[in-house]
């Protein structure tokens, strides 16, 4: 390729063509660095591979033990603007469970003392003791009818253990994160007899009742807000990939593990089912044409059965037969619309207007509107490595700006207008048309321009944040129990992580406590309203996506 046509290096007054040329070679050092640091890489992964054939080892993966540079692409420093934090008093929150008044040793006191009541002081403590129990039922048998008739247990008595155990195992698992050997471990010491298996069943086993609660969590978290943050992570069941997917908002946080993370998926976690239902009508044709599926597909599908229920088996076939030579991503489509169609004709579960996302393509097109996070678009920028200083600081200019126009939004967020929403459209114009020179940021800067619908929708509906930390720091809570338990190894224990998971952390949403909640349930004495019921409580009335009323 012929650089700079023309162009005398002699001819050194010619500012302009020298400009051009330090700028060309400036973004050329950061382009072979790129290239070396990936050949390099390349070459390691070669060599590795040699002393592996040769029965010897490759060279050792050793983590740093602290960030280097680079390596932190968090923006919470830039997202947070410092705020005086106000510290509640503990004192308040603590829960008293008896009082015990004090005396001063009389001998001590002179004889001119006189009482002024009392100086109080909360101390905090806490008893674990063992409370076995030996129930003697009684027996009874009738001759005339062969039958023998016993007491019952108490409410919450079940098995070998009392609702005290069942419920301290599944704090200790869920909420406290302690691997089940170490729970045994501490119940030995602290008296109780009980087997790893015994601890594993307490924790899958015969828990349709808490799935429910799942269910009913879900249901009214969906109808609690017109938008709701969506994002996944990795989990591994029995050893195999899958995903975890979690859906909330500030009242709760949901957990679903699927094999798969792709837009399917996505919808049949919104309508809270395992097998997609598809849906062939008029609104089919609307979602092809979005998908710029071609036109002889879109009259082929407007012959098949309309208006009633297909399941996958029903659709693949026709597929198949009619649309074969399709390739796999456009008959993905096919099956995306029909189930797109379905989840929005549907009336079991609340139609989700609006989800808080990162860009990952599955999460477009579920919903009416779609919002990104400001958060994860700064990611991009931070993960930028350049080496030539000038375009470090084109960089950080840049990000200053960036961060600058995000906590402008945070403002309009509180005090929304018309006015003000066309004068940030045109800042963001402004800002996401600049042109440094630096090659990288400025591929990068147009790809944010090219979202700015989804990046601005704050402006349109000033209700909803700016960034889908909640989500993040969700799927955060999974990474942590992975990485101490690694995964459920069944589907009995997959349904549990998901469920209790999604039970805690609403717990901690909603500020009750976990463990009184499972104590609750777990000894019958339905005392404290369920989960669901809280939620619809503090619930603000309902208005449509928009409403500022």
């Amino acid at each position: 390729m012929m650089m700079l046509p023309g162009f005398d290096p002699n001819q050194i007054k010619d500012l302009d063509r020298a400009r051009d040329a330090i700028g060309m070679l400036l973004n050329l050092v950061e382009e072979f660095k790129q290239e070396n640091d990936a050949l390099i890489e390349d070459v390691q992964q070669l060599r590795d591979e040699v002393n592996r054939l040769k029965g010897e080892q490759g060279k050792p993966k050793i983590k740093p033990g602290k960030k280097t540079e680079g390596s932190d692409h968090s923006s919470e420093k830039e997202r947070r603007q410092s705020k005086k934090r106000r510290r509640r008093r503990k004192i308040n929150r603590i829960k008293i469970d008896r009082e015990e008044k004090l005396k001063v040793e009389r001998s001590q006191l002179p004889e001119d003392a006189k009482f002024k009541g009392y100086e109080a002081v909360t101390i905090q403590d806490l008893v674990i003791k063992t409370d076995n129990v030996r129930f003697l039922k009684e027996k009874y048998y009738s001759p005339s009818l062969h039958k023998t008739y016993l007491a019952s247990l108490p409410a919450g008595y079940k098995g070998e253990f009392g609702p005290g155990i069942r419920s301290l195992v599944i704090t200790l698992y869920y909420a406290a994160e302690m691997t089940e050997p170490k729970i045994v471990e501490f119940l030995d010491n602290m008296g109780v007899l009980i087997s790893e298996g015994q601890v594993s069943n307490l924790l899958i086993k015969d828990k349709d009742s808490w799935h429910a609660e799942k269910d009913a969590v879900y249901l009214a978290g969906l109808q609690s807000s017109s938008w709701q943050h969506v994002d996944d992570t990795a989990t591994r069941v029995n050893g195999e990939n899958q995903h975890c997917h979690i859906v909330c908002n500030p009242l709760y946080s949901a957990y679903f593990t699927r094999s798969r993370k792709d837009r399917l998926t996505v919808i049949n976690i919104l309508a809270n089912q395992f097998e997609t239902q598809f849906l062939l009508n008029e609104q089919t044709e609307v979602w092809l044409q979005i998908f710029t599926v071609p036109q002889w597909v879109q009259a082929a599908i407007a012959q098949w059965p309309q208006e009633r229920a297909l399941i996958y088996p029903e659709l693949a076939a026709l597929v198949q037969t009619h649309l074969g030579r399709l390739n796999e991503q456009q008959q993905a489509r096919v099956f995306e619309a029909a189930a797109l169609t379905a989840y929005h004709s549907q009336t079991v579960m609340p139609i989700v207007p609006l989800l808080i996302s990162n860009d990952a393509p599955q999460f477009r097109y579920i919903t009416a509107e779609h919002s990104l996070c400001w958060v994860h678009e700064g990611r991009h920028y931070k993960k930028l490595m350049p080496v030539v200083d000038y375009h470090r600081q084109l960089l950080d200019d840049l990000l200053k700006q960036f961060w600058g126009f995000y906590h402008k939004l945070q403002a309009y967020r509180s005090q929304p207008s018309e006015q003000q929403a066309a004068v940030l459209t045109q800042e963001f114009d402004t800002l996401f048309s600049t042109v440094t020179g630096y090659n990288d940021l400025d591929k990068r800067i147009a790809k944010t321009k090219a979202k700015k619908d989804r990046l601005l929708k704050v402006l349109q509906y000033p209700e909803i944040p700016l960034h889908n930390n909640p989500a993040e720091l969700a799927a955060r809570r999974r990474v942590r129990k992975r990485d101490i338990s690694f995964g459920p190894r069944t589907q009995d224990g997959l349904a549990a992580w998901d469920t209790f998971m999604t039970l805690v952390a609403t717990a901690k949403k909603l500020g009750v406590s976990f463990y009184a909640y499972v104590f609750d349930r777990v000894a019958e004495v339905h005392a404290l309203p369920s989960f669901a019921e809280i939620i619809q409580q503090q619930t603000p009335a309902y208005h449509p996506l928009g409403s500022r009323a």
